[in-house]
């Protein structure tokens, strides 16, 4: 393994160790140690570090402003190790994001929503309770103010129907959180959970709340 290489892998681990998740950072960084292999280069340059951002040309302009900003952290944190590090200027590859505009669903609108779930096509028996689980995930969304990811991790033991509480684990810096439910919550969760037990082996063993087809977690 390379200096570099070992290098970013032991800032990885560095930052990981701090609450850091860093997936998309990891997998750039990585790459971009093999492009500076690729070119006989043991140290940051500015110049391979532009160069390796705006891979693929076609992408959009954020996309390159995103990558050299993994090289940039990286290298401030580089350069103290190796004074030959050239650490990008903030000005290369200039982008301004545009905020999305929210948009803020009335309730009949979440309505035609949940009723448009529960009329997916099914063609065949395995694929019966997909609209049920549509159905829960988006009316869990609606009341409970959750992520979409948090709502797709939720496990089974996450759900304390006692209690009428869930727990979101993993969330920002590694911690976790509770969030009530309702008692309205809790009946339809727990009749989507009679029906899913019904519906077939592998989705009834399934660790997860919401899951597909064959058990694993709802996509």
């Amino acid at each position: 393994m390379s200096t570099l290489r070992q290098a970013v892998q032991d800032y990885l681990e560095m930052r990981r160790g701090l609450g850091f998740k860093l997936q998309e950072t990891g997998r750039g960084l990585i790459d971009f140690v093999t492009f500076l292999d690729a070119n006989d280069t043991p140290y940051i340059t500015t110049e391979l570090a532009l160069a390796w951002a705006q891979r693929p040309s076609r992408a959009q302009p954020s996309h390159w402003a995103t990558r050299l900003g993994y090289v940039r952290v990286f290298a401030r944190h580089r350069a103290a190790a190796d004074p030959r590090t050239q650490i990008p200027p903030v000005g290369l590859l200039p982008f301004r994001p545009k905020r999305a505009r929210p948009y803020l669903y009335s309730k009949e609108d979440i309505q035609r929503l949940l009723s448009a779930a529960l009329e997916m096509p099914c063609r065949f028996s395995r694929c019966k309770l997909r609209p049920w689980t549509y159905y829960c995930l988006f009316g869990l969304l609606s009341v409970s103010g959750l992520r979409l990811g948090e709502a797709r991790n939720l496990k089974l033991a996450d759900v304390d129907f006692d209690a009428a509480v869930l727990t979101i684990r993993g969330t920002k810096f590694g911690k976790s959180r509770l969030v009530p439910m309702h008692a309205s919550t809790c009946r339809v969760l727990q009749e989507y959970l009679k029906r899913r037990r019904q519906h077939c082996a592998a989705q009834a063993s399934s660790p997860y709340l919401f899951t597909s087809q064959l058990g694993n977690r709802r996509r």
